[in-house]
């Protein structure tokens, strides 16, 4: 999901003003990212007043540490780039549940990873983008993943008289 599109879903109006994400896009820019970067947002327990962002890039996760409005200095945020060999992820996993429901987690950079539904595919993607990226392979074209329909809601098949 691309940065921009996390504006419209902010839990907190505060958020992911155009005065939080002046502070925000241009140390995005120093580390790497392109303009309007694929990002996850791990939105935490307040996100009026902080959250993480993570944007994968050839040299590495970016991760982004963002407070939202800090007295008397307004919003903040201090980002690093952390190589892909030192990138900590756990295993992605993904579950389904009757009537098509999706469930999806994994951990990274000890941030808790988790999508439902119409979000699986696109939180799978940027993983996946992580995996290619600590593997050593070029990161995935995320436009293209995020526009695959999603997977058929179920498949059912009979069983053949001889049993197996």
């Amino acid at each position: 999901m691309r940065l921009s599109a996390w504006q419209a879903i902010a839990p907190h109006r505060e958020s992911m003003t155009p005065k939080v994400l002046a502070v925000v896009e241009p140390v995005l820019a120093v580390l790497g990212a392109e303009p309007d970067p694929h990002a996850w947002v791990f939105w935490g327990d307040d996100p009026g007043l902080r959250y993480l962002i993570a944007v994968a890039t050839p040299s590495g996760l970016i991760t982004c540490n963002v407070r939202v409005n800090l007295p008397q200095e307004g919003p903040r945020a201090s980002a690093k780039v952390v190589r892909w060999s030192r990138v900590q992820v756990g295993d992605l996993a993904v579950e389904t549940a009757p009537g098509g429901h999706m469930i999806m987690g994994a951990q990274l950079e000890g941030n808790v990873f988790r999508a439902t539904d119409d979000q699986v595919l696109e939180a799978a993607g940027f993983v996946l983008a992580v995996l290619a990226g600590i593997d050593g392979r070029p990161l995935p074209d995320l436009d293209r993943l995020a526009s695959k329909p999603a997977p058929a809601r179920s498949i059912t098949r009979k069983r053949s008289a001889g049993g197996g």
